[in-house]
């Protein structure tokens, strides 16, 4: 006996998956770094009764990564100016 297949029914919403071969090894999800932990933590401090949406911790999240490229940027820029000598 071989083993079927399993065929959704006509109209069904959910996917079938299909069986994986024996041995197969699952992929991992790469993970997404973000400073939503920290943030969280502060906005508690702040105001411990107060709650953030998905949404705004995404704008929150790029604010702060925003922000770090703009000080890496100058910071690069005050190294250069302090490495250059004129002689």
């Amino acid at each position: 006996m071989a083993p079927t297949a399993q065929v959704a029914k006509k109209g069904s919403k959910k996917a079938v998956k299909a069986p994986r071969p024996s041995g197969g090894k699952k992929r991992n999800r790469k993970r997404k770094e973000s400073y939503g932990i920290y943030i969280y933590k502060v906005l508690k401090q702040v105001h411990p009764d107060t709650g953030i949406s998905s949404r705004a911790m995404v704008i929150m999240n790029s604010f702060v990564n925003d922000i770090f490229e703009r000080i890496a940027g100058e910071s690069s820029r005050l190294a250069q100016y302090n490495t250059y000598s004129p002689t």
